[in-house]
């Protein structure tokens, strides 16, 4: 491992900083929420030189509120942390899902959705969850706070927005309304501690007959980046969400994957599962919305 700093800043203020200064210098500093995957990169392939920057001592990146119109992550707050909120489970079940199958209990202890978000990878399980629920990323930098929608945030594998400057903050989602749900589903060779040959989140609005009036659909690990798929949501949008729309959603999530072949599995069936990873995370969405 290659010579490194440590900052562990105790305002948002403070943070900005340092990052603002590495970058004038032309210097490395990399933002620490969880560190379940910068610590492993550090000891692999990226033994560079560089500031760890700390962000788990600052307040705004540890809140969680939930508002009657809006709800807020913060960057650091533990995947563990959430999933014994029960108002967040009862909120968002599919992202919660998601977040709950990143590594095991011990990582979860640690592990954070922005984190994940950011480590972009395209199997991030959260990722395809985040889209689906239309959470979008709060970004602080030295010129101001910005917003960024997730499906833009990720731009390729192991890539992000953030500039040299920027961290992320945390998370805002909309407050599902009544009739409205998520599910997450994926696929891996192994029962668990797996990541995923493809995923798949969905959240869905039911009015009082049953038909759908809005509707969100991501897939993960199908492409270089975790992918927004409109035209899945075309299909569910004005239906009952029965079998045909469906099937509809499904294909339009294997059109939109454009995934590799490697051991785990080739192009071909990563297209297969992906579309059939829709129809049932929709069904679970659509079933759950019914209870909503």
């Amino acid at each position: 491992m290659g010579a490194f700093g440590y900052v562990a800043p105790g305002s948002l203020d403070e943070a900005l900083t340092v990052l603002s200064e590495h970058a004038s210098l032309g210097k490395r500093a990399q933002v620490l929420a969880g560190g379940t995957d910068l610590l492993v990169q550090m000891r692999g392939l990226d033994r560079e030189p560089r500031t760890i920057v700390d962000i788990k001592k600052l307040a705004e990146t540890n809140r969680v509120d939930i508002g009657a119109q809006e709800v807020f992550i913060g960057a650091a707050v533990p995947s563990a942390v959430l999933n014994e909120n029960q108002a967040l489970v009862d909120l968002y079940p599919g992202l919660l899902e998601a977040a709950d199958l990143i590594g095991s209990t011990q990582i979860q202890g640690r592990a954070t959705l922005g984190g994940n978000l950011c480590n972009a990878s395209p199997a991030g399980d959260s990722i395809p969850a985040m889209i689906a629920a239309g959470a979008v990323c709060v970004i602080a930098g030295s010129g101001g706070t910005r917003e960024l929608p997730v499906e833009d945030f990720v731009t390729g594998v192991g890539t992000n927005a953030l500039g040299a400057d920027e961290f992320l903050v945390g998370l805002k989602l909309p407050a599902p309304g009544p009739g409205t749900a998520d599910a997450y589903l994926r696929f891996i060779p192994r029962t668990e501690m797996d990541i995923a040959v493809a995923g798949c989140g969905v959240s869905v609005t039911l009015d009082g007959s049953g038909k759908c009036t809005a509707a969100r659909v991501g897939i993960g690990a199908v492409a270089p980046r975790a992918l927004l798929v409109p035209a899945a949501a075309e299909a569910l949008i004005g239906s009952t969400l029965d079998d045909a729309a469906l099937q509809a959603a499904g294909e339009a999530c294997s059109a939109a994957a454009s995934p590799i072949t490697d051991k785990r599995g080739t192009d071909v069936y990563r297209r297969k599962v992906v579309g059939v990873l829709c129809r049932r995370a929709a069904a679970i969405a659509r079933d759950r919305a019914r209870q909503a």
